[in-house]
């Protein structure tokens, strides 16, 4: 995946935004506020932090190895960095980016989550 077609997916979903609340180099995917993903888009490999259900995290991590790790400089239960430019596919790459944006969402109040069309 490339660094605009990751910048493109994240901000494809309901009311995504970019942000940069760190730095100018760090790229921070929010929805309403909370932040889904996080990245470098200029650095290679091109890594992105993305929140995780602990369970899962767990499991990616044992069958990604070393492209999934623990969330650098974040929760590690709750965050994975994934090489998104690496040997990973493309598909989970997506998928593992609309389960954080999702993730997210859940957390939201009910009327956040229902004027997003996501109960």
């Amino acid at each position: 995946m490339t660094p605009g077609e990751l910048r493109a997916l994240c901000l494809s979903f309901n009311e995504a935004v970019e942000d940069f609340p760190f730095n100018p180099e760090t790229s921070v995917f929010k929805v309403l506020g909370r932040m889904f993903a996080l990245t470098n888009l200029d650095a290679r490999p091109l890594k992105v932090n993305l929140k995780c259900d602990p369970e899962d995290a767990l499991r990616l991590r044992a069958e990604h190895a070393p492209l999934i790790v623990p969330g650098w400089h974040m929760n590690k239960r709750h965050w994975n960095t994934v090489m998104a430019d690496a040997d990973l596919p493309d598909r989970l790459v997506r998928e593992l980016v609309e389960d954080s944006y999702d993730l997210v969402v859940a957390g939201l109040p009910r009327t956040e989550r229902l004027r997003l069309d996501r109960p």
